[in-house]
């Protein structure tokens, strides 16, 4: 039943759909954390600190973290080969290509392949720099998030990866939270309207939220 299920487009779609809700409530989530730097080193690392001892005493030091980054790791990888066979499946459908591009297509629905892949590469760039310090630019400090987070906003290219990244994620949540709501059926003729608007508001706020971080340290209101 289960394969059935996964073999069909529908089934395919669905699966993006949930793992993708899954990923924007951890966005929401992680940039109201992120905003957390601007009160202060002390409120940011603590903040960080607290995310390590999350569900204590009941579960060990770092536990409920690492079954988040699990069930992130699931939602991503689930939701990158569905939309990989998806792709596949639809080049195999029209293989000679359209003759015309679809007039309404938004450029955010054009854009959604290559904005899944630069999000791919910018999650692995990510966990490089600011959770195990491989590529961090001025000396990973373990325990010090606020410090690591100015080193990094303080080099011209990670600002950069960091702002494109960000752009492209909003481009994903505007086009992906309406194709999900119409996946899973909330959708409608009176709907359409404010799932767009919803749709576009919470990708103006991530998007928002996001870029507050580099740009505040970029302007020396995070220092």
């Amino acid at each position: 039943m289960t394969r059935t299920v996964w073999d069909s487009s529908l089934g395919k779609k669905t699966v993006m759909a949930v793992s993708g809700l899954i990923m924007l409530l951890y966005l929401v989530v992680h940039m109201l954390g992120n905003l957390k730097i601007f009160f202060g080193p002390g409120e940011f690392n603590h903040y960080a600190h607290w995310l390590r001892t999350l569900g204590e005493p009941f579960l060990h030091y770092e536990w409920a973290l690492w079954i988040i980054r699990v069930v992130l790791v699931v939602a991503v990888v689930a939701h990158a080969t569905a939309a990989y066979q998806l792709s596949r499946r639809d080049i195999r459908a029209r293989p000679s290509g359209y003759v015309h591009k679809k007039k309404r297509a938004t450029y955010a629905t054009r854009t959604m392949r290559w904005g899944g892949i630069i999000l791919g590469l910018f999650i692995v760039w990510h966990i490089l720099d600011l959770t195990t310090g491989t590529v961090h630019p001025d000396g990973f400090q373990a325990g010090h998030p606020y410090q690591n987070v100015i080193d990094t906003f303080s080099t011209w290219y990670g600002d950069t990866v960091y702002i494109v990244a960000m752009l492209a994620l909003g481009l994903h949540i505007r086009h992906g939270f309406w194709s999900a709501a119409q996946t899973l059926g909330a959708g409608s003729r009176s709907r359409d309207r404010a799932l767009k608007t919803v749709a576009n508001g919470l990708a103006l706020v991530l998007t928002a939220g996001f870029l507050a971080v580099p740009v505040g340290v970029m302007t020396g209101l995070v220092s």
